[in-house]
C-alpha cells in the first residue's frame, strides 16, 4: 500500500525547488506550454538533471544572444509592415501597465511605427491602475480601443472559474488574449505585439510568432472541447442560459473572421532583452507610470499585475493550489535578472508569499456574487493532500524553499 498523499491537478508528488531561483517544480504550464509539451502527461515546468529550472536556463542562454543581430531582425520586420499612409501598422494589447506602456511606446518612438492600442480592461480598476491607463494615452500619446466587456457575462464567468478551477483570473486571460488577434485582422493591422516571451517563465521552445491561419490555436470548431470557467461552452449555452453571442469575445477568431487575412503575433522578448524592472523605468519615465502606493499584498513590490482589483485575489489561489504565491514568482524572476541573491529571494517568500489579500477582496467577493465564506470553503477543498497538512487547526504547507 503507497503512502504517497495525494497530488491534485497532475501535479509531481515530489516537491523540488530549483537549485537558482526560488520556484517549484509545482508551477503550472500554460496553455501554450502545454501545446508544445513532448510529455502529454506532464502538466508543469521542467527541471534539468541539475535541479535547475526551464525558466532559469533560458536566463542564461539570453546572457549569451547575440541581441543586436535580433534587434536587426526587428527592424528587417517592421521595415516589411511599416504604412505610411497614416494607417495603424501594429497592435499593442495591454492596459497602460509597465509592459504594455514600454512596448507601444519603443514602436513608436525608436521605430517609428504607429501602433494602435487595445485593452481589455480589468474586472475591477484600481484608481492608480486606471490613473496609468489613462496616462499611457494622454502622455505617451496612443490611439485605444477599450473593449468594455458584458459585464454580466464576464462576473459570472469569473465565479464559475472560481468555483470549478479556483482561478479568478482565467476569464479575464482568455478575453485578453483572443482579443487582439480578431481586432487586428478587423482592421487589417498585420501585426500583434505582446510582451515577454514565454519562454521568460519555462518554456524554452514557446514560438516567438505565430500566424492566425494556425487554426490550432486561434480557431474552434466544436463547443465541446472549448471551456471558459471550468465549463465546456456548449454546456454554458444548454444548461447556464448563455447564448454564443454572450460568450464570443472570450473565444478565438473563427475561420470567417481570419478569411484572407495573415496576421502575425509577435513577442518584442524575443527581438529585445527584456527586463521587468527596465521596462518600469521606461514606462515611468514616458508615460507616466506610477507604482502602487503601497506594497502589494502577498509579495514585496509595487509595481507588477496592479490595475485589477482581482489581481492579488489571483496570485493567492496559485499559493493554495501549487503552494506558489506572488512573492515567488517576483523572486524568482529577480534573481534570474541578477537583482536578487538566491538567499534574498528565499528570506522574501517566507515572509510574503501566501498572505491573504484582503484589501479588496469584499468588493470582490461582492462583483462576482460569491460569500467569502465560500471561497474559503473552496480554498480548503482546492488543497492539494501533497502540498498542505493541518497543525493545530491551522493549515501549513509541508514543504517550503530553502
Amino acid at each position: 500500500m503507497s503512502n504517497e498523499l495525494e497530488a491534485f491537478f497532475g501535479l509531481p508528488q515530489e516537491v523540488k525547488f530549483c537549485k537558482k531561483c526560488v520556484m517549484s517544480n509545482q508551477r503550472p504550464m500554460s496553455e501554450v506550454e502545454f501545446k508544445h509539451s513532448i510529455d502529454t502527461k506532464k502538466r508543469t515546468m521542467n527541471f534539468d538533471e541539475n535541479g535547475v529550472c526551464d525558466a532559469c536556463n533560458t536566463a542564461e542562454i539570453k546572457e549569451n544572444i547575440d541581441w543586436d543581430q535580433r534587434e536587426k531582425e526587428l527592424i528587417t520586420l517592421l521595415d516589411k509592415y511599416r504604412k505610411t499612409d497614416g494607417s495603424y501598422d501594429c497592435l499593442v494589447p495591454g492596459s497602460g501597465g509597465k509592459d504594455s506602456a514600454f512596448q507601444s511606446h519603443i514602436l513608436k518612438a525608436k521605430y517609428g511605427m504607429h501602433p494602435l492600442t487595445l485593452t481589455w480592461p480589468p474586472i475591477l480598476y484600481t484608481d492608480y491602475g486606471y490613473k496609468n491607463f489613462k496616462n499611457w494615452l494622454n502622455v505617451g500619446g496612443f490611439d485605444n480601443i477599450s473593449y468594455n466587456q458584458n459585464g454580466k457575462v464576464m462576473r459570472e464567468l469569473t465565479r464559475l472559474s472560481i468555483e470549478n478551477i479556483f482561478h479568478p483570473f482565467q476569464t479575464f486571460i482568455f478575453g485578453q488574449k483572443n482579443v487582439a488577434p480578431k481586432f487586428a485582422a478587423k482592421f487589417d493591422i498585420p501585426l500583434v505585439f505582446y510582451g515577454e516571451n514565454e519562454a521568460e517563465y519555462g518554456n524554452p521552445i514557446a514560438d516567438n510568432q505565430t500566424s492566425l491561419r494556425d487554426k490550432s490555436y486561434y480557431s474552434f470548431n466544436n463547443l465541446d472541447e472549448l471551456f471558459l470557467g471550468g465549463v465546456s461552452v456548449k454546456a454554458l449555452i444548454d444548461q447556464y442560459g448563455f447564448n454564443l453571442a454572450d460568450l464570443r469575445s472570450f473565444l478565438p477568431a473563427t475561420e470567417e473572421e481570419l478569411k484572407g487575412k495573415d496576421i502575425q503575433v509577435h513577442y518584442l522578448g524575443y527581438y529585445l532583452k527584456w527586463v521587468p524592472q527596465e521596462a518600469y523605468y521606461y514606462a515611468v519615465e514616458h508615460t507616466g507610470f506610477q507604482a502602487r502606493p503601497f506594497r502589494t499584498q502577498g509579495t514585496y513590490s509595487k509595481y507588477n499585475s496592479i490595475d485589477d482589483k482581482i489581481d492579488d485575489l489571483h496570485y493567492y489561489t496559485t499559493f493554495i493550489k501549487f503552494g506558489i504565491g506572488r512573492a515567488t514568482y517576483d523572486a524568482s524572476q529577480e534573481i534570474r535578472n541578477k537583482h536578487l541573491l538566491r538567499e534574498e529571494g528565499v528570506a522574501l517568500v517566507h515572509k510574503f508569499d501566501g498572505e491573504f489579500p484582503d484589501r479588496y477582496f469584499n468588493e470582490v467577493m461582492d462583483a462576482i456574487g460569491m460569500t467569502p465564506s465560500r471561497f474559503f470553503e473552496l480554498a480548503d477543498k482546492f488543497r492539494s493532500p501533497h502540498l498542505w497538512k493541518k497543525e493545530n487547526g491551522e493549515w501549513k504547507l509541508r514543504h517550503k524553499v530553502s
